[in-house]
């Protein structure tokens, strides 16, 4: 079974893209919502937590992430710490959740998917791209954010020059192209190397 990932900037539209991998019968793993749960269950990650960010950084079992935010807000290099904690136990997850799979190949939805060094352990990486507007105005109208809290985010992830240098195929999530035709053509070939 092949390991694939698929990454691009926040707003690029990754889950549409894998929304339609997942009607085409490919198992999709969501890792920004697997690592939500993780963050809560995992007892590495509540510790991590807890020394991180206090004793507040849980409230009735479940994380404050108005506390996290705020203390990332004033200690940037929280998130790198964040990442080297959580990166390596929603990796693990994944790698079990595949074994669970039926399917000549899985998906991997990650944002910051070659950021956090998950490139090496996959077989193919998907980059969905977009242009900076267009992300910032999805962005902005899906979660009520300001521009300036969009672009803040996406200072945390490489830009999608960076990213192509990693990744196996590309789909343009714009205005302009049809994607449906895009994620078509690399399931057919996905399809073909797991095939091989």
């Amino acid at each position: 079974m092949l390991k694939v990932g698929v990454t691009g900037g926040i707003g690029s539209g990754k889950t549409t893209i894998c929304k339609i991998f997942e009607s085409l019968g490919i198992p999709v793993y969501y890792a920004d919502l697997e690592a939500r749960r993780l963050i809560q269950e995992h007892p590495v990650l509540v510790e991590g937590y807890r020394k991180l960010f206090g004793e507040k950084a849980f409230e009735y079992g479940k994380l404050n992430r108005s506390h996290v935010a705020k203390m990332i807000f004033h200690d940037p290099e929280l998130i790198l710490k964040v990442n080297a904690l959580v990166h390596p136990v929603v990796r693990e997850d994944f790698f079990q959740w595949s074994r669970r799979q039926n399917a000549p190949y899985v998906i991997e939805e990650a944002a910051v998917l070659l950021e956090g060094g998950g490139n090496h352990l996959l077989d193919k990486i998907i980059l969905v791209s977009a242009p900076e507007n267009v992300r910032i105005a999805r962005v902005v109208r899906r979660d009520g954010m300001s521009e300036e809290q969009v672009l803040k985010r996406m200072k945390y992830q490489w830009n999608d020059d960076k990213k192509r240098l990693f990744c196996n195929f590309e789909i343009t999530a714009d205005d302009n192209h049809l994607v449906v035709p895009q994620v078509l053509k690399i399931h057919f070939e996905l399809l073909q190397i797991w095939d091989c």
